[in-house]
């Protein structure tokens, strides 16, 4: 197992895990999803801007990934561009949170035969040791209906939840952590 920092090449892969895992093509929500969609030219953009997809490759294979990135690369999501706007109104072991201190992160994905398996924490360290550099602070949300996503974040990624939000008839929470674990 190796986990690096995707290249161009990786696009199909992320992309094909992305679409098994999003919330229009999950039936059972109990096994987690994720609501984050993404193009070709998106996901090269945060390769190549900034080195924002972490993956796990079993043999080649992409068989997990996260997701980082500053809010300004995030805005022109209508979802993310809300956050931006609601950020300031949480704070993390007491600073406010600003798009200067703190970057979005997620989804992950761990493809179902690998889950359980600590695929999940490798994959969530590298990314957060990949920004740290530039935040100190990795803030995210976790959709309130699913369950399987904020225990991992919780237990296993020992992250916070520092508030609730609603966007779009949806419940959130609000979540963050340190990059300096």
């Amino acid at each position: 197992m190796i986990i690096t920092q995707a290249t161009i090449q990786d696009i199909p892969a992320v992309l094909a895990l992305l679409k098994a895992n999003h919330a229009d093509n999950v039936t059972d929500k109990t096994n987690g999803f994720v609501t984050t969609n993404m193009t070709e030219q998106q996901m090269a953009a945060l390769i190549e801007q900034e080195n924002g997809v972490t993956v796990a490759k079993d043999g080649g294979k992409v068989v997990a990934f996260a997701l980082a990135a500053s809010w300004e690369f995030w805005s022109e999501w209508p979802f993310f561009a809300y956050m931006i706007e609601e950020l300031p109104k949480f704070s993390f072991e007491g600073q406010q949170l600003t798009t200067e201190n703190s970057y979005q992160y997620g989804p992950v994905c761990v493809d179902q035969d690998y889950r359980n398996s600590g695929i999940f924490e490798k994959v969530f360290f590298a990314s957060l040791a990949s920004m740290r550099d530039r935040y100190p602070i990795m803030a995210t949300f976790i959709n309130q209906i699913n369950p399987r996503s904020y225990a991992a974040h919780t237990r296993k990624a020992g992250m916070a939840e520092v508030g609730r939000f609603d966007y779009n008839n949806n419940h959130y929470y609000l979540m963050a952590c340190s990059t300096n674990f």
